[in-house]
């Protein structure tokens, strides 16, 4: 694995919860230092492990960020949405004002962290059923844009519909246009949103996630270099 070129501790919005809470575990154990930013981070399961910082912050709130974002190399967005149809845990509010507030705090003082996003597939299908959930798919899209639109280098994780098994297998395939459909485990999603923390291929990507039978990738590097830049793919505006 190549030297970690990550200059500072990294953000997990988020980091109590299922995916944040095994990205937080990932960062620990290749030795970056980690800041689990959450409304509720009584709930945090590795605030014990060295090199943890738990900062009480809720992304509803620009006020409540700048301290847990202040000098950070990189910024792992991995809220969970929410389904209502309106009001603090609605999709609108989490997916997409959320991810604006982070976008205007981790940018407060002219820094330029890595700002990695977990989205979902199927946010360019606006007629799928999820969509009837407070809109979802459209302010998961709307967030997306918001991070490309935010020229900060980024990268827009799209997982397939998740699971905490490893019945799909540990092969890792990475798609874009978001056609297809599958599984994937929500330790892949934490050790996607980590390598691209460290890969520069990784930069100004929106890619779709879906583990298969077979080995887990042993060269992260070179799955992101197959990808196109966003800047070369279409993105339909919703």
């Amino acid at each position: 694995m190549p030297k970690n070129p990550i200059r500072g501790p990294v953000a997990v919005i988020g980091g109590a919860g299922r995916v944040g809470g095994l990205v937080t575990q990932r960062l620990v154990e290749e030795g970056i230092g980690v800041r689990v930013v959450s409304r509720d981070p009584g709930r945090t399961p590795h605030a014990h492990l060295p090199g943890v910082e738990v900062h009480s912050a809720d992304v509803r709130y620009t006020a409540t960020l700048p301290g847990a974002l202040r000098g950070c190399g990189g910024v792992i967005y991995a809220v969970e949405p929410g389904t209502a149809d309106s009001g603090p845990d609605c999709p609108e509010t989490t997916m997409y004002d959320g991810v604006r507030n982070v976008l205007t705090a981790a940018m407060g003082r002219g820094e330029r962290p890595h700002f990695v996003l977990i989205s979902q597939i199927f946010v360019t299908r606006r007629e799928h059923p999820m969509n009837a959930y407070g809109r979802l798919l459209d302010w998961r899209f709307r967030g997306e844009e918001a991070v490309r639109d935010s020229r900060l280098p980024y990268t827009v994780v799209r997982p397939s519909w998740l699971t905490d098994d490893g019945v799909t297998g540990d092969h890792v395939r990475l798609e874009q246009d978001d056609r297809g459909d599958g599984w994937v485990s929500r330790a892949t999603v934490a050790e996607a949103c980590v390598q691209a923390l460290r890969s520069p291929g990784a930069v100004n990507r929106t890619f779709e996630l879906y583990n298969e039978p077979g080995t887990a990738p042993a060269d992260w590097p070179r799955l992101f270099h197959r990808l196109i830049p966003d800047r070369v793919l279409e993105q339909p505006r919703v």
